[in-house]
């Protein structure tokens, strides 16, 4: 996939993972979209890791979309423990 569809997958699965996980974050469309591409590449080495699968085939591929989910609510979670504790 191309850099614009790692943005386009990441904002999206970004948006996806907090609308997954209501709540007040102090993050913007931007924060989002960042959490969504790390998320989508912590969720393709976690696919690659403990499964032994190649979860990022597409762009329209069901398992890339899991896992860029999942990493962006894996994410999404541990950025808000450190937020609460400032």
């Amino acid at each position: 996939m191309g850099i614009l569809a790692w943005i386009l997958l990441g904002l999206l699965a970004g948006i996806i993972a907090k609308m997954l996980m209501p709540g007040k974050d102090p993050g913007g469309i931007i924060l989002t979209t960042l959490i969504g591409i790390a998320g989508g590449l912590l969720g393709g080495w976690l696919g690659k890791v403990l499964f032994d699968v190649d979860s990022v085939d597409g762009f329209f591929e069901l398992s890339t979309w899991v896992a860029a989910i999942v990493g962006s609510i894996i994410l999404l979670a541990v950025y808000r423990l450190f937020a609460r504790r400032k």
